[in-house]
């Protein structure tokens, strides 16, 4: 509180110079008084006592109209304009001090004083970094125009997934994150969670429940590709590419992965039945694919998440950075949570798919220590931050070595799921139908023929293997690696 009196003054002395207060002679040090006060500005707020010596006496000044004139004049060098208080307090001999007072900035405001920012540390005023005065110009400019509160171009309730809105007023309402009171009128709901303006729906609330993405949205754009070896130029084994929403997004990609990746079998200690599981744990590998689609940019019209699945690892693509403050080393431990998509993420939030508080990462990390592999690593490269699980796949139309038989780490899950089916016999459509394929070349090349070559497949009518009343079923042998 700024001081009217002379008592209040002296009480404000004795507290000394620090991170708030501090000492000018006379206006002759006016423009060092108004840095500092800049510092403040940028800060916690803070008083510059013009009068007051460094040693806490208090000298005064003569002031005039003309004094107050020439302060009023350097103020305009503020940008943007300071919300600064100016205070007269008389002393001794009808000489003056004059507070000059700033508030606490609650708005990531960067003030400046002659085109410089500065901060305050300790009782010392600095010029701010760079570094310092971009993340609060960042922070300024994603708190009021972020993409995703800009109004949605051409977007009306009727092009929206009405399901996918109260499947999330249903998750939310079970997760105790929205009323059960709470209307089924689908544009009540989005206003409940901030996805409408006036009326208006936002960019937010396409990325999250759009049905139609081109022309307008061409980044909600969901790529999946399994490559044979560990380039991307190698073979490619399978690839998916679709425009979808968010929520869309994370179920695709984790139907992707779970009939990609190989199904390992392992036996837990003290344990006497074989526990199947992928080479990767799924929890972190959803993690990482809720906070690509969560936190990406999406100001990036030519942006995309991808899931790349290589002989040696898995790679999860987002456009974007990681916030301003926040680097690699730090996402293995305590970080706090900084959210380019707050109402996206805190959408995916209310239906429980996820926390707010900074800890997805750390759990990624605890998920693969309790698995038996190693972390994933992050990378900033081009414009996307990139996660990679580095795991040994072997790809799915290898046939297993010898010491392999009799585990089903040398197929994939749709593999396995084929000889499992083929325990009957099965035509050729009932198998694609079980495992979603359309491409009947595709579905023999790379699914049936190396079951067929391993020996774990058989044809019912192996003279005529296009005959439309063919066959599949299981041998033996397949009967002992689905055992094994």
């Amino acid at each position: 509180m700024i001081p009217t009196n002379a008592k209040e003054l002296a009480r404000l002395i004795e507290k000394n110079e620090g991170p708030n207060l501090e000492f000018k002679k006379s206006t002759g040090e006016l423009k060092e008084g108004l840095q500092t006060l800049c510092a403040f500005l940028n800060g916690k707020g803070g008083m510059v006592l013009l009068g007051v010596n460094r040693k806490g006496v208090v000298e005064g000044q003569q002031v005039s109209e003309q004094t107050i004139h020439e302060i009023t004049a350097a103020l305009t060098r503020f940008e943007p304009p300071a919300p600064v208080e100016i205070e007269r307090i008389k002393v001794d001999r009808g000489l003056e001090v004059i507070v000059l007072g700033a508030k606490e900035n609650f708005d990531p405001v960067p003030y400046t004083f002659d085109g410089r920012a500065f901060e305050r540390v300790g009782n010392t005023t600095r010029k701010m970094s760079q570094n310092r005065y971009e993340s609060l110009l960042f922070k300024r400019a994603h708190a009021k125009r972020r993409w995703e509160n800009e109004l949605a171009e051409d977007v009306t309730l009727k092009e929206l997934d009405r399901e996918e809105i109260l499947r999330t007023r249903e998750a939310a309402i079970e997760q105790r994150r929205i009323s059960a009171g709470t209307s089924r009128n689908i544009g009540d709901i989005l206003d409940r969670l901030g996805l409408r303006v006036k009326g208006v729906l936002t960019n937010a609330a396409q990325v999250l429940y759009g049905t139609n993405f081109l022309t307008h949205y061409p980044q909600c754009h969901l790529k999946m590709g399994r490559f044979r070896g560990t380039e991307i130029t190698g073979e490619i084994i399978d690839n998916k590419q679709e425009h979808m929403n968010a929520f869309a997004m994370v179920r695709e990609g984790m139907a992707f992965l779970d009939r990609t990746l190989p199904l390992g079998a392992k036996f837990p200690e003290g344990k006497i039945f074989r526990e199947d599981r992928l080479a990767v744990p799924a929890n972190a590998l959803r993690e990482v694919l809720l906070n690509a689609v969560m936190h990406r940019d999406y100001s990036n019209y030519m942006g995309h998440v991808a899931i790349v699945v290589f002989d040696d690892r898995v790679e999860i693509r987002s456009p974007g950075t990681l916030p301003k403050g926040v680097t690699v080393e730090q996402l293995s431990g305590p970080h706090l949570s900084e959210l380019r998509n707050p109402f996206i993420a805190n959408t995916f939030h209310r239906t429980g798919a996820v926390e707010i508080w900074g800890r997805g990462t750390n759990r990624v990390f605890a998920e693969c220590k309790r698995y038996g592999i190693k972390p994933p690593t992050f990378e900033e490269r081009q414009g996307y931050l990139i996660v990679t699980f580095r795991v040994p796949l072997v790809s799915k139309i290898e046939a297993p070595s010898e010491h392999q038989v009799g585990t089903k780490s040398a197929l994939s899950q749709e593999q396995v799921k084929i000889l499992e089916l083929c325990r009957e016999e099965r035509t050729l459509l009932e198998l694609m139908n079980a495992i979603s394929r359309k491409d009947r070349t595709k579905f023999r090349d790379q699914f049936i023929k190396p079951l067929l070559e391993m020996g774990l497949l058989q044809m019912t009518i192996p003279d005529k293997p296009n005959s439309r009343l063919q066959k599949y079923r299981v041998t033996e042998k397949g009967r002992e690696f689905l055992a094994g």
